[in-house]
């Protein structure tokens, strides 16, 4: 991987749950991370079909504007039993036709449809690939993933997102029942990492971020 030169990043989101989870995972190396949004940059339109496309696009985008290496996060829940879906497109099945967003109706509603009500039925997976990019259009990508199933209704308010709706595998609680720190509390050296991000970002440094 190539060397990071600067103590400075741009976490390339205007998420607020994604910017505090990733200022959270690199704070303990000494980066200070400043956000796109803070930063005031648009947001980028995200074309891509895949989660590698639509974090390149993301994390270029904000190295190019602010001449600082960036690091973005492309994330979603993949359900077996739709498919797939909503994959890369897990942003806009949360959106209304007012603006707002309901996480996991859309989703509970197409499970509904299908019949499929047993946990056994209702497996998925979430996934992260964050994408580090330097402003001279050098990327490198790094992906995770957890397994687990679609609990309904929403339990919890932590985290955010899709996160009330997931219960990884090997626990009896929800992404939006567990503290940040048991949720993506991965720090360099511990061995096991359980959020997608925090996997994806635990590959990140073993890959051979020089820090």
């Amino acid at each position: 991987m190539r060397k990071l030169d600067t103590k400075t990043i741009v976490v390339a989101s205007h998420n607020a749950g994604k910017i505090r989870e990733i200022r959270d995972l690199i704070g303990p190396l000494g980066f200070e991370a400043k956000s796109a949004a803070d930063l005031k940059f648009d947001e980028p339109d995200e074309t891509g079909t895949t989660y590698e496309e639509n974090a390149r696009i993301k994390a270029l985008a904000s190295a190019m504007a602010s001449g600082l290496p960036a690091l973005s996060d492309d994330s979603g829940l993949a359900v077996d039993a739709l498919d797939g879906a909503p994959g890369v497109y897990t942003a806009n099945w949360a959106e209304r036709e007012d603006g707002s967003r309901d996480f996991g109706m859309a989703i509970e509603k197409a499970l509904d449809e299908k019949g499929a009500t047993a946990a056994e039925q209702r497996t998925a997976r979430f996934v992260s690939v964050l994408c580090l990019a330097w402003p001279d259009g050098h990327t490198e990508t790094f992906r995770g993933e957890v397994e687990g199933h679609v609990v309904w209704p929403p339990r919890g308010n932590l985290g955010f997102g899709y996160d009330p709706v997931f219960q990884p595998v090997g626990y009896d609680i929800t992404f939006g029942e567990m503290p940040a720190e048991q949720k993506h509390g991965w720090k360099p050296g511990e061995a096991a990492a359980l959020s997608h991000r925090a996997r994806a970002f635990k590959m990140f440094v073993e890959t051979g971020l020089d820090v």
